[in-house]
């Protein structure tokens, strides 16, 4: 059952939105950052062995 916040019903719900809807976004950008994070450093160690092969 929902409790009842009674004239303030629509910004108590308004900021619980907003507030999850934050977190999801910073959870998606955190991820993404990771993934991308994690491509730099391969991208890195491929064109260091690369070097390595050729001389």
């Amino acid at each position: 059952m929902l409790p009842d916040f009674g004239k303030h019903a629509f910004f108590v719900w308004t900021s619980y939105g907003l507030v999850v809807t934050s977190f999801v976004v910073l959870a998606v950008w955190s991820i993404s950052a990771k993934k991308r994070a994690i491509q730099k450093v391969a991208r890195k160690i491929n064109l260091a062995k690369r070097k390595e092969n050729r001389g």
